[in-house]
């Protein structure tokens, strides 16, 4: 549970819902290995509901049937993830992963299978059974697989501890807890219970919380017991979610920092949406992709590429593998908003922080509907001596002394590192 960089990798989430299957687990981590790796990116998470059978895009079927184990466990479908079979879980899918130098993780729901509870299955290492330590009133209003778990009864800690030891002995590196980031104080109890199993499971696990958005009063707790927590709810390829982003990266910037990150959401960049037609693409035009990866690299946001890998043209993978821009997600300290500014009807959103390994970093937004210059004068963002600039994205180069005039394109960035 270190992840003393903000994590970078793939969920299966905005390409296929619930209905990812093994194959597609494979070829997304073949890609990755083959593509990705070198630039620093390394989790393959598969998202929700890998334990219901007949799931087949992003919507969830009511009550319906899930695999799950004598122990109250939820396991993997076999006809969607077929080396799960005999009792073996994601251990093999896992190890494959591990073969190619990758990590492997997983989606869970907080608390224990409303099917355990109605079966009253057992709970393993105890005498107590799902019934016994679930809190039915604790439901979650969007998915009906799961009760919670009252962390005051006998045996609720030991199902967490249940779970999390099947888990460490499949190899899994990453855990996704949904419906619990946004639950505070509602279910405060619950996720400490739920935290605590993880980390004494014996394999170490990063831990993301969500949906969000996580409450800020809530900071704290969730940099003690967590390695991400989502500040928004799903992010989708549409303008005004992003816009709406750099409030929240402003409110949440001061908590990022080893081991700890307020997490943007996902990348829903290339094709998306893949369960309802293979002809979905991303909505976001380049420019906006452009700020997306820019904000989400200078506040250090966790990266987790949503679309599905295989398809991704030359556009996408240069927002992938742009070295320079990485370092920035990787080196940038004390990031934060210095101003948001009307200039000739434009908005421009301004953003600097430190770069550890010296100067610093400057992300210029334009948030208008026109392409339109900024004069950035560097005593406003106290860097009095200037110094020589590289624009990250275009390898543009120059010197300033007192000024920098910054022409950005509507709704696109700029990346600076000024030494």
């Amino acid at each position: 549970m270190k992840a003393m960089r903000a994590p970078m990798g793939w969920n299966s989430w905005d390409c296929y819902g619930a209905s990812v299957t093994e194959d597609i687990v494979r070829q997304n981590a073949e890609f990755m290995a083959k593509h990705l790796k070198q630039y620093g990116w390394e989790y393959v998470v598969v998202d929700i509901q890998w334990y219901e059978p007949s799931a087949d895009n992003h919507e969830y079927h009511p009550f319906t049937e899930l695999c799950m184990d004598e122990y109250s466990r939820l396991i993997p479908a076999e006809n969607r993830f077929p080396s799960s079979a005999g009792g073996r879980g994601f251990g093999p899918l896992a190890e494959y992963v591990h073969s190619l130098g990758l990590k492997f993780g997983i989606h869970i729901m907080r608390g224990i299978p409303r099917q355990a509870v109605s079966r009253n299955t057992p709970i393993k290492g105890t005498d107590k059974t799902a019934r016994q330590v679930a809190k039915t009133a604790s439901i979650c209003c969007w998915n009906t697989d799961m009760y919670g778990v009252d962390p005051h009864k006998e045996g609720a800690r030991a199902y967490y501890d249940s779970i999390f030891e099947l888990y460490a002995s499949w190899g899994v590196d990453f855990i996704k807890c949904d419906d619990i980031a946004r639950e505070m104080p509602h279910e405060e109890e619950e996720l400490v219970m739920l935290s605590e199993a993880l980390r004494g499971c014996g394999r170490e696990m990063v831990l993301s919380i969500s949906p969000g958005p996580a409450p800020l009063e809530k900071a704290e707790l969730f940099k003690r017991v967590a390695n991400m927590w989502r500040i928004t709810d799903d992010f989708w390829d549409k303008w005004e979610l992003l816009y709406d982003m750099f409030q929240r990266a402003e409110k949440w910037c001061v908590h990022t920092g080893a081991g700890h990150w307020p997490d943007a959401d996902m990348l829903p960049i290339g094709p998306i949406r893949q369960d309802y037609g293979k002809e979905n693409r991303t909505a976001f035009t380049k420019e906006e992709q452009i700020t997306m990866m820019t904000l989400w690299s200078i506040f250090r946001s966790p990266l987790m590429i949503g679309g599905e890998m295989t398809g991704f043209d030359e556009f996408t993978m240069s927002l992938l593998t742009n070295e320079e821009l990485l370092k920035m997600h990787a080196n940038s300290r004390h990031a934060h908003q210095v101003f948001r500014r009307e200039v000739k009807g434009n908005e421009f959103i301004v953003w600097i922080s430190v770069n550890a390994e010296g100067g610093h970093y400057i992300a210029v937004f334009n948030a208008g509907e026109k392409e339109e210059a900024l004069e950035l004068k560097l005593a406003e963002l106290e860097l009095y001596d200037g110094g020589a600039w590289t624009e990250l994205w275009s390898g543009e180069e120059g010197r300033a002394d007192q000024s920098m005039t910054v022409k950005v394109p509507a709704h696109g960035a700029k990346a600076f590192l000024v030494k």
